[in-house]
């Protein structure tokens, strides 16, 4: 994979759920460069998480091909997420959790690490790393279980962050944040792709988003209707407009 590769290559894919009558997603090509900040829209049940979880390895692909990283999905959807980030949406830690802060923004490093290896002092660097682009390393000792929706929510995004992504695929990753928090979330995401981490996120929310080109993808019934660069300003616009008709780029 060279440096001009695109990072995700998705060609005419379908994927279906296990036990699914027909496919979830039909037909969906998509080409993301490195470094790009992906938005992706749509109304709810139109395959926005659907193709998160595509890209991720994590649906079965029916049809088509889907290269992430320079690996085919299909064969090694394992070694993909080792280089992949992806935060679930909504996702929170029963209050009984017993594992802290750190042990979990570890767990991100397991791929890195191993099966049956201790970690390293490159691991802990990098959950330090992760802890302090979150603003979190104080509670780096306080149980899981115990924090806020908010709270948990950097602490998972750290706990992706800790493994050094190529992409980061984030699922309504505003949801359980106020107003600053996503200020602060949007900034980092910023410097993260001007890094050259690739960025898609899944939102509804499209305000405060980073000043920089932004890939608005819009998803209608499990297809891409809209595929196009805009300023951030432009996003909200496009997405609401997007079932007057398709518009590809």
């Amino acid at each position: 994979m060279t440096a001009s590769d695109p990072v995700i290559r998705l060609e005419n894919v379908y994927t279906a759920y296990e036990g699914a009558d027909r496919p979830t997603l039909t037909d969906i090509s998509l080409s993301i460069g490195r470094g790009e900040f992906v938005v992706i829209g749509g109304p709810n049940g139109a395959g926005k998480t659907t193709l998160l979880e595509t890209i991720n390895g994590m649906l079965h692909i029916t049809h088509g091909k889907a290269v992430v990283c320079g690996q085919d999905v299909r064969g090694d959807g394992v070694q993909v997420r080792c280089r992949v980030g992806y935060l679930l949406q909504n996702f929170a830690f029963d209050p009984l959790t017993p594992f802290t802060v750190e042990e979990v923004v570890l767990m991100g490093r397991y791929g890195t690490i191993g099966l049956f290896r201790k970690p390293r002092t490159e691991d802990y660097e990098a959950v330090k790393k992760s802890l302090h682009l979150l603003g979190i390393e104080d509670l780096a000792a306080r149980p899981i279980g115990q924090l806020s929706g908010g709270q948990q929510q950097k602490v998972l995004m750290a706990q992706n962050l800790a493994r050094n992504p190529e992409v980061l695929l984030l699922d309504e990753p505003f949801s359980n944040l106020d107003m600053f928090a996503r200020e602060e979330i949007n900034r980092l995401l910023a410097r993260l792709v001007g890094s050259g981490i690739t960025v898609l996120i899944v939102s509804h929310a499209f305000d405060d988003l980073p000043d920089r080109p932004v890939r608005v993808v819009v998803m209608q019934e499990g297809k891409i209707v809209v595929s196009r660069e805009c300023p951030p300003k432009e996003v909200e616009q496009i997405v609401r407009n997007a079932g007057k008709g398709p518009s590809h780029a």
